[in-house]
């Protein structure tokens, strides 16, 4: 009997050898549009089918207050937050253009700044997409539920959440924990109308640089690890195995983020400091799972095909053997990876 796509990664996540390393996909809209004019064809469906990715994620549908949006490109997303598509040297990313939670000047205004509420998404719409989705491993989730540092920071701006964190300034942790209570809930009700469907529960926070985390284990334990721990159980109380993202260097809390219930590491960026993927595995290949590795700072965007070809070979072979890994990108796949590249990176034929 032929394996299906969500066989493959249960497998692969239950630390067994599936037929073949299970595949992921995640790119900026430059990377998408490549890849459809490549394939020929609008629908990134297609374009996932012809990558033999394994994961499909789902997601409800915002009925909420009307967001902004001005003849500049400016935009409000459901956070209230107003971000601007900005020109990078390859692409183009969308920043913040304005900062509303950086005029609170008081706990009193967190409370009274309008967060999202579970009742602004529809989840109607959750089971029609399991059943569609049904062979492959189903996602609900992104790097950005809950992210309390990153997210903050969008509305606040990231020195004043840093120097925030560093004085222990009660706005700050305010807006933090208004950011995790609405993702909470909405959460929970995305994974209640899924009944059980939901193979994967994404969820993340940035905690480190390239050359180590951003504050402290002590600190970090302090202000996230209850909070982390609160989501996995979430996660895990319907059936889900849940996944983190994490960009840069963060070895030194991997112990508390297993103790808090991560299932899955996303996504692994080998160039930071002491993340060597190989190193990784041996170390806590017995109690995580990976997501990504593949290198989205050298290998993708400046090697050949041959290069990367060769990298997701040796990563088979490495942080795959016995299962638990999923190849993906280390971070959303850029504008200026060659597109030769990005097929080479979901053509490796090993088992």
């Amino acid at each position: 009997m032929e394996t299906t796509p969500k066989q493959r990664v249960m497998t692969a996540l239950d630390r067994h050898p599936p037929d073949r390393a299970p595949r992921d996909y995640l790119g900026t809209p430059e990377a998408d549009e490549k890849l459809k004019t490549h394939f020929q064809t609008d629908d990134m469906d297609v374009v996932l089918e012809k990558l033999g990715v394994d994961l499909r994620v789902i997601e409800p549908v915002y009925v909420g207050p009307t967001l902004r949006r001005w003849e500049d490109g400016r935009f409000e997303n459901f956070w209230g937050q107003v971000r601007k598509p900005v020109r990078n040297e390859a692409g183009i990313y969308n920043e913040a253009a304005e900062l509303p939670y950086a005029g609170f000047t008081s706990v009193s205004d967190v409370g009274r700044f309008r967060w999202p509420r579970r009742d602004w998404f529809d989840c109607s719409t959750l089971a029609a997409q399991c059943d569609k989705y049904a062979d492959y491993a189903i996602v609900y989730g992104s790097p950005g539920n809950m992210d309390l540092i990153n997210g903050t920071a969008y509305g606040m701006g990231v020195e004043n959440v840093l120097l925030g964190i560093g004085l222990d300034d009660p706005i700050v942790y305010a807006c933090m924990e208004k950011r995790f209570r609405s993702c909470y809930d909405i959460s929970q009700k995305v994974l209640q109308a899924a009944a059980g469907k939901i193979d994967i529960f994404w969820i993340g926070d940035d905690y480190g640089t390239q050359n180590g985390l951003l504050i402290s284990p002590q600190k970090w334990r302090q202000l996230f690890f209850d909070k982390l721990k609160t989501m996995c159980g979430l996660g895990h109380d319907y059936g889900a195995k849940v996944m983190l993202h994490s960009c840069g260097s963060t070895r030194p809390i991997w112990p508390d983020l297993i103790e808090a219930g991560v299932d899955i590491y996303d996504t692994v960026q080998p160039e930071a400091a002491n993340m060597d993927p190989a190193g990784l595995k041996r170390e806590f290949g017995n109690q995580l799972c990976f997501h990504g590795a593949i290198s989205t700072q050298k290998t993708l965007p400046f090697g050949r095909p041959k290069d990367v070809a060769a990298e997701v070979k040796l990563r088979i072979e490495t942080v795959g053997k016995d299962g638990g890994y999923i190849i993906a990108p280390a971070h959303n796949i850029q504008p200026d990876t060659p597109l030769e590249n990005i097929l080479a990176m979901y053509s490796e034929p090993v088992a």
